[in-house]
């Protein structure tokens, strides 16, 4: 079992987990992990233990927008393509 990093220097790091991007966002690891695996959430992979790492800011403000164009009734597609200029 792994110990979890204090919210403080998750708040601080350059590089998150999908599971500290579910403590900082409140969205749940499967919605994450969809749109990782849609390509809508960009990552990079530490070599010693596959985990995927995020850039926190770029992460969560990627995350901001997907939520915005969510509430503003886009499809998955939809939201994809607009995405893709950011």
């Amino acid at each position: 079992m792994s110990r979890q990093r204090p919210m403080e220097m998750i708040e601080n790091a350059e590089y998150v987990t999908i599971g500290e991007l579910v403590r900082l966002t409140g969205v749940r690891y499967s919605t994450l992990k969809f749109y990782t695996e849609e390509g809508m959430l960009k990552f990079e992979q530490a070599e010693e233990n596959l985990t995927r790492r995020y850039r926190r800011s770029e992460t969560l403000e990627r995350i901001h927008v997907i939520k915005k164009l969510k509430e503003d009734g886009l499809s998955i597609p939809q939201i994809k393509k607009e995405i893709e200029s950011i």
